[in-house]
């Protein structure tokens, strides 16, 4: 996740979203300028199951990869959204080329997953929490989850292949 290509940059601020607050790739494909405020330290997440709305501090780690995208890389467009194309015409990214840039990173590491998108990031932000010794309760509302039964799928996983994405250094995130 290292590089100074204005492509590094922005897959870097995104990574950190996906795996520090597990978040789903509709919500930070969907984050906009305004949902991080620097002066509270506190990023805004738009759920949309259930449809709420939830505050989390802003990790430094995660803040410093956002505002260098922000201040090195972003285009001044008109658009609200936080990540952009790299490339005119400045679009808000696709759902597909977020999966695309979460892939291209995580295959150098030939993890053992299934499936290398953004969801891998979430169930290790998961399977982290988990290890932490969070209850399931805790993790799901972390996630955002109404069905106690939703969280109980991440106990199911392939522990092994998602503590080595887990494991990835994230600029020294806990």
């Amino acid at each position: 996740m290292e590089g100074s290509r204005p492509v590094d940059i922005r897959d870097r601020a995104m990574l950190m979203l996906l795996a520090v607050y597990g978040l789903r790739s509709e919500e930070v494909q969907r984050l906009q300028l305004e949902d991080v405020d620097w002066d509270r330290n506190r990023i805004t997440i738009v759920r949309p199951k259930p449809r709420t709305i939830r505050q989390f501090p802003l990790a430094a780690t995660v803040g410093d990869a956002i505002l260098r995208y922000l201040t090195d890389v972003r285009r001044h467009r008109p658009s609200r959204n936080v990540f952009l194309t790299v490339r005119a015409p400045y679009s808000p990214l696709s759902r597909s080329a977020l999966w695309k840039a979460v892939h291209d990173r995580l295959r150098p590491f030939q993890l053992s997953l299934r499936h290398q998108g953004p969801h891998a990031l979430r169930h290790a932000c998961a399977t982290h929490l988990l290890a932490e010794g969070l209850s399931m309760k805790a993790i799901g509302d972390h996630l955002g989850h109404r069905n106690p039964n939703s969280t109980c799928v991440y106990a199911k996983v392939d522990l092994a292949g998602l503590r080595e994405v887990a494991d990835i250094d994230l600029g020294g995130l806990q």
